[in-house]
């Protein structure tokens, strides 16, 4: 018996969680070019999940990752919504307390990446976005 991916499972290329993966892996790839140090990446708590926690020199830089593969959910952007906005910041508050972080600046950006299949994707990296 063979362990071909099935569609729509995880372990399917083009399901919505290997495509989310595959974002935030070009999303880290792209900030460490960028300069700055990924310090966690997929981080959850009770409050939420953080996709990626980096710093670019003294700023702390809080990234969600959106990734779309055709526009029938819309531009990846647009998926950032003020619930999501505030889940983040919830989330961010967390992280902080429990890595025991006292004052720093804090950034949040978006990442918003188009992967049509058989395309190169578009990355869009969105400095303070919220």
């Amino acid at each position: 018996m063979g362990t071909a991916a099935r569609p729509g499972l995880p372990d399917d290329p083009r399901s919505p969680l290997a495509l989310g993966r595959r974002g935030e892996d070009l999303a880290a790839e792209h900030l460490r070019r960028q300069g700055l140090v990924v310090l966690a990446r997929n981080w959850r708590c009770r409050e939420g999940e953080l996709d990626i926690v980096a710093t670019d020199r003294t700023t702390l830089v809080v990234c969600e990752v959106k990734t779309r593969s055709g526009p029938d959910y819309g531009a990846p952007a647009e998926a950032v919504t003020e619930e999501k906005i505030a889940r983040i910041r919830r989330a961010t508050t967390r992280w902080l307390a429990d890595f025991r972080v006292a004052w720093c600046p804090i950034r949040f950006d978006v990442i918003a990446i188009d992967a049509p299949p058989g395309e190169r994707p578009r990355i869009r990296h969105i400095t303070g976005a919220f």
